[in-house]
């Protein structure tokens, strides 16, 4: 008679069958992972296309084929001014789309997507509790100021983008009165800005409105970008030349008149001349303000720490270097380069050293037009599409006069390895398009700032005068944002902030008086830039210190363009510090 096996001897039969067993198991969780995933994605990408639709402008600059995001129909539209609204179907979207997924079931990169939409969503719903102390008009940076820029460098790529173009024209009535609605119910509940802000809208719509419509820089654009456009037969082109015309006569400088004359009209009801701790919540405003647009976690009490232990470093060091330096006020040009692009080709090659390759070629200097200069930053860079990462441009404000050193690094911070190169560095990573929904001010302008402090290096200077000089840049940047967070948490006047500036040798009354409206102005705008570039700096201490050795510059400046734009809270929690 056969012998039976032993159950020892049964076992090598079994364990085959256990690993398929347990095989299958494991491909059908991750196939239903995977599946989380997909569905997560679709629906960002759902969200991402309900949210960018909902400004042509912002379609337009963010996606050259909105088709390939699957957006096929979309309204022509300038967006909504509904801050107070009861209901915000974004945010109702948004918060559906979050509910319905387990972030600890989504892979690495959707993880990090839903952290970013789930403190998008927090801030925004925080935000709307502050409706009437938000402000999208000023002299500078208001909406009214932006947009004659936008409209001149819409690029036509096709027939559909001179529609949508020509449609956003006739628009801007209806927005501008939008506008002015708001601006009237803020006026009614006291929330109105102080007439020195008013004076500086009207003047910018006057300088704007000071060219006939047949020369002005609309026009001028618009017929060149129309000659150049090769889809049109003559007939369309002489009819587009023709309505735009017509749209700039009956509804762009109209819409500016009754804008000025509204505005107008509104002067003298503003109740505070100072910063938002003058209103009732411009407190608690201001602390939101802080982590939406800064991207920090920190109190206005821990960031002025921050700023007063930064600003004494700084002081500390400048007076070491100061016997080292013959001249510190002379200001070489670099290298004899002294053209914009001469420059950049300069940077794209002194950059390699601390940070990762990227060949660029597609960039171009443009210069503001003589009717916006009064009213736009020295230079700007216009990013382009995230589907084609072209065109590149860096615009110069000539009124600012800017030369040698200070062109230098205002190149370096627009352009590499500035907004530019941060730009396009992130979109060949090819990450979620809803990453372009969010991108912290603090995150975009402090990278720009904090290379500043590599660019003065890269210049042709003596080390020990390219440090001084960083230093100095600074140090001034450091007061600006003390006296943001003095004027806007403090309740810093006017008198106070020419007394804070009289201590760094300032003493003339116009330009403090320039200084404290500013300020007054765009809130947390300073902290932007300075409290940015100082948490970059604390963050590669930070990663130093816990690499040691093993720390390599180039290596932790590729991870932070990698993992892009984000609050500065949540940057330290990807990088584990």
């Amino acid at each position: 008679m056969q012998k039976l096996p032993s159950r020892r001897q049964l076992l090598p039969l079994l364990l085959p069958c256990g690993a398929v067993v347990f095989l299958f198991f494991l491909v059908q969780f991750l196939i239903r992972a995977g599946d989380t995933d997909r569905r997560f994605e679709a629906a960002a990408e759902d969200f991402f296309a309900r949210e960018i639709s909902s400004s042509t402008i912002n379609l337009h600059y963010t996606l050259a084929d909105p088709a390939s995001a699957g957006i096929r129909e979309y309204p022509v539209t300038l967006g909504s001014m509904d801050l107070q609204g009861d209901t915000d179907p974004s945010l109702e979207m948004l918060t559906q789309l979050l509910t319905s997924y387990d972030p600890s079931q989504l892979n690495g990169d959707n993880r990090l997507v839903y952290r970013l939409l789930q403190d998008d969503l927090e801030n925004r719903e925080a935000l709307r509790e502050f409706g009437l102390l938000q402000e999208i008009i000023s002299p500078s940076l208001g909406v009214q100021a932006q947009l004659p820029v936008l409209l001149c460098e819409y690029t036509f790529r096709t027939k559909q983008d001179i529609l949508d173009y020509l449609g956003l024209l006739k628009e801007i009535p209806d927005y501008f009165s939008e506008i002015l609605t708001f601006e009237q119910e803020k006026s009614r509940q006291g929330y109105f800005m102080n007439d020195a802000a008013v004076d500086g809208i009207l003047e910018q719509c006057a300088s704007f409105l000071t060219e006939p419509v047949s020369s002005s820089l609309l026009e001028t654009v618009f017929c060149r970008k129309i000659s150049a456009f090769e889809g049109l037969s003559q007939k369309e082109a002489d009819s587009c030349l023709s309505l735009h015309t017509k749209l700039l006569e009956t509804c762009v400088y109209p819409a500016y008149r009754s804008l000025m004359n509204g505005l107008e009209a509104l002067k003298g009801t503003g109740r505070n001349a100072g910063g938002l701790c003058g209103f009732s919540e411009g407190r608690d405003y201001y602390r939101w303000l802080l982590r939406s647009q800064v991207g920090t976690s920190d109190s206005p009490e821990e960031i002025g720490s921050r700023l007063l232990l930064q600003l004494q470093a700084d002081i500390s060091e400048m007076q070491s270097l100061l016997p080292q330096i013959a001249s510190p006020e002379t200001e070489p040009i670099p290298d004899g380069n002294t053209q914009p692009e001469d420059i950049l080709r300069t940077l794209q090659k002194a950059i390699s050293a601390d940070f990762p390759p990227l060949q660029v070629e597609d960039y171009e200097i443009k210069y503001v037009d003589d009717c916006l200069e009064d009213y736009l930053s020295p230079a700007f860079y216009l990013t382009p599409p995230a589907d084609t990462s072209s065109p590149n441009a860096i615009y110069i404000n000539r009124a600012a006069s800017m030369q040698g050193i200070e062109l230098f690094t205002t190149l370096a911070h627009e352009g590499f390895p500035g907004h530019l190169y941060q730009t396009v560095y992130f979109a060949s990573t090819a990450p979620s398009l809803v990453r372009y929904l969010y991108e912290p001010g603090g995150y975009v302008e402090g990278w720009a700032t904090y290379i500043e402090s590599y660019a003065y290096s890269y210049a042709d200077l003596d080390p020990a005068l390219a440090r001084l000089l960083w230093l100095n840049r600074s140090l001034n940047l450091c007061l600006y944002a003390l006296m943001d967070l003095g004027i806007h948490y403090q309740g810093w006047t006017e008198a106070d902030t020419g007394e804070f500036l009289s201590q760094a040798g300032i003493t003339d009354a116009e330009t403090t008086g320039e200084i404290y409206q500013y300020i007054v102005e765009t809130p947390a705008n300073y902290l932007k830039y300075y409290y940015g570039c100082l948490n970059f700096m604390d963050i590669r201490e930070a990663v130093k210190l816990q690499e040691g050795d093993a720390f390599d510059l180039k290596t932790f400046h590729q991870e932070l363009l990698e993992l892009g734009p984000m609050p500065f809270y949540i940057l330290e929690e990807e990088l584990g510090i």
